[in-house]
């Protein structure tokens, strides 16, 4: 599995200070990560896990209105994804309850950036190891690693807001995804006044991925709402 592939996983960090805050997005998107989200407490983490999907949550113990491994057990009753404890507190004690609750790895700060890629990576390649980047569609394949669509034996290259687009309808396969959340995934924070953009840009996803795009089966409108991406299961 390609590097590439895993650093697309979207990464929760949670930590009070501003500054570690900083710091480690700098590190992960120095290494090529690109979707980094970041909370500041227990209740800002739970808000923003429902939106982003975590693949990795990256938790300080020591936060305002409780403990990462409060969080930790809160976050895993949605979701089972891998935790990495990054905190000051290095005690025996809280090394035992973070592995206890089920913690993939423990990290002490402070820390050296290059640990802290390995041990990421490390995290990434044992739980995602199963993981096949190719996402099979009716009339096409998603390569996600090399950012193209496989149809009738073509390789269709992606554009970096068609790669966002379709990795937001695939981390919620199946289900609906509204247009404020893809504006979002694919123009940040402020995203409002590009549901023009979004349109154009799910047409043309629509003559990469589908056989007819007027009739499309594999990434669908639901009225009023959202898109859906329709993933074949074998």
């Amino acid at each position: 599995m390609s590097n590439e592939y895993l650093k697309n996983k979207n990464i929760l960090l949670v930590d009070d200070e501003q500054a570690i805050l900083d710091m480690v997005t700098s590190i992960l998107e120095d290494d090529g990560f690109h979707n980094i989200y970041t909370a500041k407490s227990v209740g800002q983490a739970i808000l923003l896990a429902e939106k982003c999907c975590p693949e990795l949550a990256i938790l300080d113990v020591m936060l305002p209105d409780g403990s990462g491994f409060d969080l930790m057990e809160k976050l895993k009753q949605s979701s089972d994804y891998p935790v990495l404890f990054l905190t000051a507190r290095g005690e025996d004690d809280d090394k035992f309850k973070g592995f206890g609750l089920g913690a993939d790895d423990y990290m002490v700060k402070p820390f050296l950036p290059k640990e802290l890629l390995f041990r990421v990576m490390a995290i990434l390649r044992r739980s995602y190891k199963g993981e096949n980047p190719l996402v099979q569609l009716r009339d096409s394949q998603i390569d996600f690693a090399r950012a193209e669509v496989i149809k009738n034996n073509e390789h269709i290259p992606l554009t970096a807001k068609e790669h966002d687009l379709l990795s937001a309808l695939y981390r919620n396969a199946g289900r609906i995804v509204t247009i404020d959340a893809l504006c979002e995934a694919a123009w940040g924070d402020n995203p409002f006044g590009y549901e023009n953009s979004l349109m154009a840009h799910i047409r043309r996803i629509r003559e990469k991925i589908e056989l007819n795009p007027s009739y499309p089966v594999s990434l669908v409108t639901v009225k009023g709402l959202g898109y859906k991406l329709v993933v074949e299961r074998n």
